[in-house]
């Protein structure tokens, strides 16, 4: 929009937002400009998401005999490819979509930061994703932040669970990653800090915490027999339907475990479910941390 903007002149633009104005509204704005100007004008109209039906088809029936010397720019925060409206602009100019897919919004994320002058690890704009979740003005306005206070800095996850304000679900790699290192002080301290910040009740947040770590438990299982089969993180990744960057974390922390304990791991994390849906009379939060001890410390 901003090159647009710039190639037309802001002398020739009319501004327009869709909460005020109709479809109506803008066509006769294109059709006022274009009886009275021969060079290029540009219509601007902002929320088009917002417009009913009624204001999409005046559109489509003016794009098919526009005027020629005026650009229509139609802004929305969404629109599905097969809406009347996407399909009118379609056919008769050219539909332009910046969505950024799911799976690429850490690198987006890297990006950002790049732009901003700041350096930030990948582990922590994967971090970012996970804290403030997939909405990119809430992305961007979080990156600004931390790039301001930054000052220079590497950006860490340590950072980022100091600092982020948490929008999504709290993320469970934080206890996986320590999980992964083996260290029982970090596991502990990471499972409180999940348990107090989550928006859900203490016991459904420690029902979820429970529920990932039985299926990151096993995909791990799944990642060291691989490895034994003489298999790379990254060809596994597509059959283990995972990132590659995820998938050579997981099997970096298959090499932290032996075949047993992995094993061992499963079967105390089993037992654990049980307890906590009532197959003990001790508190859950206390069967959780020595679960937790016992599948993280080295045997004796």
């Amino acid at each position: 929009m901003r090159r647009l903007r710039d190639r037309v002149g802001e002398d020739a633009i009319e501004h327009l937002t869709a909460r005020e104005a109709s479809g109506e509204d803008a066509v006769a704005a294109c059709n006022a400009l274009g009886l009275f100007v021969d060079s290029a004008r540009l219509v601007i109209v902002d929320e088009v998401h917002t417009w009913k039906a009624p204001d999409a088809k005046a559109v489509a029936d003016y794009l098919a005999s526009h005027a020629p010397s005026t650009v229509l720019a139609l802004v929305a925060e969404e629109m599905k490819k097969d809406a009347p409206l996407a399909k009118a602009v379609a056919k008769a100019g050219e539909l332009l979509t910046y969505d950024v897919p799911k799976r690429r919004l850490a690198e987006w994320v890297t990006e950002q930061f790049s732009r901003l002058g700041a350096k930030a690890d990948r582990d922590a704009c994967r971090a970012l994703v996970e804290v403030v979740g997939d909405d990119l003005d809430e992305l961007s306005s979080e990156i600004d932040k931390l790039a301001t206070w930054a000052g220079g800095d590497t950006i860490t996850v340590a950072t980022i669970e100091e600092l982020a304000v948490g929008r999504a679900e709290t993320p469970i790699f934080s206890l996986t990653d320590a999980w992964g290192r083996r260290d029982v002080g970090a596991v502990l301290a990471t499972a409180e800090s999940l348990l107090e910040r989550s928006h859900r009740p203490r016991s459904g947040e420690l029902m979820r915490i429970v529920a990932s770590l039985v299926s990151h438990v096993g995909r791990v299982r799944r990642c060291q027999q691989l490895a034994d089969e003489g298999v790379r993180p990254r060809d596994a990744a597509a059959t283990l339907k995972m990132h590659p960057f995820a998938a050579e974390k997981a099997f970096a922390q298959a090499a932290n475990f032996s075949a047993e304990e992995l094993s061992a791991a499963f079967v105390r994390l089993s037992e654990l479910d049980a307890a906590v849906k009532g197959g003990s009379r001790m508190p859950s939060d206390l069967e959780l941390d020595r679960a937790l001890v016992d599948i993280t410390r080295r045997a004796a």
